[in-house]
């Protein structure tokens, strides 16, 4: 071979490894790409990003493509080298091209243009796509046929390459939420007001409501004078009414009308007629989904409802900014009577309110306890306890030991909650638990 066939074949060498770089560098682009990204962009009139998005549709092809543009780079561009190398230093040429060809097919051909790409995925997939796309398209019926014997091999071992894997809409945003928090690209409050719109479709009422025990109702046989001095220190402005027992809801009294009825009887407290003033109760099964709670609520102009079991007993009150507060955050005014319900302790434990919400102390604390079976954090206990606890005992779970501090009859009023690596080591060790352990 003489000095300028090498000198030649060198060049074509380097325009190989330049191919294989592209084809590697626009893999990697074009999958890293967001598709959420090119559909704005798109929307935006940027041609290129359409066709991105069109490539993105076609991920296997795209592949395949670019697998095979890649593959016959490497694989030319080595064979000429081991010719030229086998022409200057005879048979130990081949093992000089081989160490050669990997360092610089490794570095030129794969991890530069691959580093290269992912730096900055939208726009490098931008900048290939009109490329790429021209390669699928004249690569297409090879790969093609390579599909179809992939497929047909692995049929043979009872696969089907065609039944792809589904992965919910909800999962995947919930996930990137996730990835972008871990990242630091979106703050805590933000992940937790995504995560509450994307969790309204898993709640049901219930898993929200106020619970009978806890709401502020008016007995419609009270004198009309303590009926008012009930609305006055109330805090919320519309009011549950109930007769011959507190289940028994007749209506629910709406402050303003109130007050209307009170101007136009001129002040005389004798003529009011609470129940006349009620307007009917809306029940509501307590398996309805916050989703749909949320759109009926729109659709009727309605700010409150009863939640009523399957045999329609009262369980509690739901209303609309209950909902609003599974995405925002508590929302608070001058007149709500906040009740501090998690405390921090120096320790590293946290006082807990019995009837917190599992939802509530996981957003506050950035803790993970399981909400399926319980809906506050003493039924979580009393469920995985199996028994109804007595101040003093503790028990260890999902990472995490509760101990009872108080208990007002069968109710556990108030926990100390400590994660597992929190807890200081006992001079003797006790053997060591899982599940629901009782210490």
């Amino acid at each position: 071979m003489s000095a300028l066939e090498i000198w030649v074949t060198a060049g074509a060498i380097i325009v190989l490894i330049a191919i294989s770089g592209f084809f590697s560098g626009s893999e990697t682009a074009v999958t890293a790409a967001s598709k959420a990204r090119m559909l704005q962009l798109e929307k935006a009139g940027d041609r290129r990003a359409g066709i991105v998005g069109r490539l993105i549709q076609e991920r296997e092809r795209l592949i395949g493509a670019l697998l095979l543009g890649n593959n016959l780079a490497n694989i030319l561009s080595s064979a000429l080298a081991t010719t030229v190398f086998v022409a200057i230093f005879g048979d130990a040429g081949v093992i000089y091209a081989t160490l050669v060809m990997t360092a610089i097919v490794l570095i030129f051909a794969e991890i530069l243009p691959k580093t290269l790409a992912i730096t900055r995925p939208d726009d490098a997939a931008r900048s290939v796509a009109p490329f790429a796309s021209l390669v699928v398209a004249v690569f297409s019926p090879v790969v093609n046929a390579v599909q179809w014997i992939v497929r047909g091999v692995l049929r043979l071992f009872g696969w089907d390459a065609s039944a792809g894997a589904t992965v919910s809409p909800t999962d995947e945003i919930r996930g990137q939420v996730d990835l972008l928090h871990a990242e630091g690209s979106v703050v805590k409050v933000e992940r937790d007001r995504l995560g509450g719109l994307l969790d309204l479709g898993e709640l049901d009422v219930s898993d929200v409501m106020v619970h009978r025990t806890t709401m502020e109702t008016i007995n419609a046989a009270d004198p009309v004078g303590k009926v008012i001095d009930d609305m006055l220190a109330s805090a919320y402005t519309r009011v549950p009414i109930w007769e011959d027992q507190p289940e028994n809801i007749v209506g629910i009294v709406h402050a303003k009308d109130l007050l209307r009825t009170l101007k136009a009887a001129g002040g005389d407290v004798s003529q009011l007629d609470i129940r006349a003033i009620a307007t009917k109760p809306w029940f509501v099964p307590d398996t309805t989904s916050l989703t749909d709670q949320l759109a009926a609520f729109l659709k009727r102009k309605l700010h409150i409802a009863l939640v009523v079991d399957e045999y329609g007993e009262v369980q509690g009150l739901l209303t609309l900014e209950d909902i609003l507060e599974e995405i925002v955050g508590d929302i608070a005014d001058e007149h709500d009577q906040t009740v501090e319900g998690v405390r921090r302790q120096p320790d590293g434990s946290v006082n807990v309110d019995g009837s917190v919400p599992i939802r509530d102390l996981n957003r506050v604390m950035d803790w993970h306890l399981p909400d399926a079976e319980a809906t506050t954090v003493a039924g979580l206990v009393i469920h995985e306890a199996r028994i109804i606890p007595e101040p003093g005992q503790a028990f260890t779970f999902h990472g995490f030991r509760f101990q009872v501090l108080r208990r007002n009859r069968n109710r556990i009023t108030a926990l100390r909650v400590t994660p597992l690596d929190q807890v200081k080591p006992a001079l003797t060790p006790a053997p060591a638990t899982t599940g629901t352990a009782q210490e």
